[in-house]
């Protein structure tokens, strides 16, 4: 059984996390590389009235199902297969259905406090961490949630305000000293995705997987 690679990738809401993932996946040009989300991994809160899951703090560690995600990291880097949750952020709760995620040899890891979880931390081999100016943040987060989340302007300045700040303050910026490199400009920062690419191939290269599977023609991207 080939040993497995994690990279965590974490940083501030709307800092380019996921555009620095989606790149390290392309660019490596293999089926064998899956993107983990810990948005994915937000508590069901199904129960309680609409009114009140939209008042939730969702950028606390508390908002996360910690033990679950951990189960699930480890699970992959056994290559086994998991189940993982998917959120719907219109509704606030889990749908009944899953994805599926079979085995894979790297695993990347994307979330605004994956840094603040020893245990996480502990089972990554890299640890990128993205930083970007609060204004970029916020004016891609208002871009996104308007467009994709179907929120308004005053919802989202005020989950921002109340939450998103303060919040970012008190976990996701002191979390970037567990940090092995600091990307500025997220994935628009080509000499640093080069940089993790040929750490990632290095590390294969360690654990005896010469080179990643290419993608076949007919798949797409994960």
């Amino acid at each position: 059984m080939a040993p497995r690679i994690l990279i965590g990738i974490a940083g501030g809401s709307g800092s380019g996390k996921t555009l620095v993932a989606r790149t390290i996946v392309r660019e490596l040009g293999s089926d064998r590389v899956v993107i983990i989300d810990q948005d994915s991994y937000y508590r069901n809160i199904e129960d309680i009235p609409m009114r009140d899951r939209e008042s939730r703090n969702f950028d606390h560690p508390d908002a996360f199902d910690s033990d679950l995600l951990q189960r699930h990291i480890r699970e992959l880097l056994a290559g086994r297969a998991i189940e993982q949750p998917i959120y719907d952020y219109t509704e606030h709760r889990r749908l009944a259905e899953t994805r599926h995620v079979g085995e894979h040899l790297v695993i990347v890891l994307e979330g605004i406090l994956i840094f603040g979880d020893p245990e996480l931390r502990g089972m990554m081999d890299i640890k990128l961490f993205i930083d970007a100016d609060a204004d970029v943040r916020f004016i891609r987060r208002l871009r996104r949630d308007l467009v994709e989340r179907g929120r308004s302007v005053d919802s989202i300045i005020r989950q921002y305000e109340e939450s998103v700040r303060p919040m970012h303050e008190q976990f996701v910026e002191p979390a970037k000293r567990h940090a092995d490199v600091i990307i500025p400009e997220g994935g628009h920062n080509k000499v640093a995705i080069d940089l993790v690419k040929t750490k990632i191939r290095e590390l294969l290269r360690e654990r005896g997987q010469a080179a990643l599977p290419p993608i076949p023609a007919t798949a797409p991207l994960r």
